[in-house]
């Protein structure tokens, strides 16, 4: 194990050094997050009617299904999501929940000096998030698996949560007797009111959560998707909690050479000082939910202006 590890680490190094300076790749990226807490929020409420249904649910995978396109060379890269037409009806509101899905703006990586910038905009303000890229301890396995004409291994690694990172939001468990007494209607001698469509109650998000990623040493480029990077080839695959991103496409020395430069717009904070402004506005709104009995953050849900 440790011979085929120091082996492809060697090869990463010679190979990259003899790389051009004008080298430039373009790969597309799917990325898909499991939708499964999110629709059981709705189940069994008589206010939601099945046309109502069909319509969060495809709104859902317009936020949960996206294509990126990573343009790279051998320093930095840009990763941005494949731009559509907004659907009919589709709002500031469904323009947000999508940006906290991963999608919109530029997302800048520059791995020879460890940093990232992206651009994003929340609640109608542009903000451009400057921080050193996260380390990851990446553990080098044996495994390997084909990725389109690419061999592929594995590595893996734990990661913190950010209490803004919506993808990974989950249901929360409870305590099996209280689940019981809810069903019967009843809590401490209360009626159960209808269940409730504020989209994040019920919800926590885990501390850390293990990423297990496919990189291919055919492609000695230290670079990924988001914000993945640090092992010896281009990573084509990541597993996070509920979401999958797997490269579709390759395209190596491309013939239009894409501007690979950091987004400048926006008011500048740290990742963390972004963090903070997401999980306060969102405990913010769901305050004004319970005090307007649910129907701001239902609108909000449905991707209303």
């Amino acid at each position: 194990m440790k011979t085929i590890i120091v082996t492809l680490l060697t090869l990463f190094t010679v190979v990259i050094s003899a790389f051009a300076q004008d080298f430039q790749g373009m790969a597309v990226y799917e990325s898909k997050t499991s939708t499964a807490d999110f629709k059981s929020n709705f189940a069994g409420n008589r206010d939601i009617t099945p046309e109502m249904q069909k319509t969060i649910e495809e709104r859902m995978k317009q936020m949960f299904e996206k294509t990126f396109i990573l343009n790279f060379d051998k320093n930095a890269s840009i990763y941005k999501e494949e731009e559509k037409l907004d659907a009919p009806g589709q709002g500031g509101g469904m323009r947000m929940m999508s940006n906290m899905m991963g999608g919109g703006g530029t997302h800048y990586k520059n791995v020879k000096e460890k940093t990232f910038s992206v651009d994003k905009e929340f609640f109608g303000k542009e903000f451009l998030v400057k921080d050193t890229l996260p380390k990851l301890a990446w553990k080098l396995e044996g495994e390997t698996k084909q990725i389109g004409n690419y061999t592929c291994f594995k590595a893996t690694a734990v990661r913190p949560v950010s209490q803004a990172d919506f993808k990974n939001y989950r249901r929360k468990t409870e305590d099996k007797k209280e689940s019981e007494k809810k069903e019967e209607g009843k809590v401490e001698g209360k009626t159960e009111t209808t269940k409730t469509t504020n989209l994040t109650d019920g919800w926590d998000v885990p501390k850390e959560i293990v990423v297990t990623a496919w990189y291919t040493p055919d492609i000695p480029i230290n670079q990924g998707p988001e914000n993945y990077w640090g092992l010896p080839g281009l990573i084509l695959e990541v597993n996070e909690g509920k979401t999958i991103i797997l490269c579709s496409k390759i395209v190596m020395n491309t013939k239009e050479k894409k501007e690979i430069k950091a987004p400048s717009k926006g008011k500048e904070v740290t990742q963390a000082e972004y963090d903070k402004i997401v999980t306060e506005k969102m405990a913010e709104m769901r305050e004004m939910n319970q005090g307007q009995g649910g129907g701001r953050t239902t609108q909000f849900r449905m991707g209303g202006q």
